[in-house]
């Protein structure tokens, strides 16, 4: 017999999400913010997608914000601003 214990390691459901997700049909004038984790290069890799998505898919805004360290969440006032003014979040890790 055996004492193998297997865990779950998938985090129990919860209200789900407050709004259904809905695709965009164009990213032409939208805002696109950027969620840095704070790991290294990937504030210069969302520089350069920002760029490209405003030259290649007419994005009229991109907004980055930086996280304080990667093990801790974006701080209220990020997820506020997005709520209020964001059309897409790209997160990222970085190294």
């Amino acid at each position: 017999m055996s004492n193998n214990i297997i865990l779950d390691p998938t985090a129990a459901s919860g209200a789900g999400a407050q709004r259904p997700w809905k695709a965009l049909d164009t990213l032409q004038g939208k805002v696109v913010a950027f969620i840095d984790n704070s790991k290294p290069n990937f504030n210069h890799l969302a520089a350069d997608l920002g760029e490209l998505l405003v030259k290649h898919h007419g994005v009229g805004k991109v907004i980055h914000h930086r996280k304080r360290a990667a093990s801790v969440p974006a701080l209220e006032s990020v997820y506020a601003d997005i709520e209020a003014n964001v059309d897409l979040v790209i997160t990222g890790s970085g190294d």
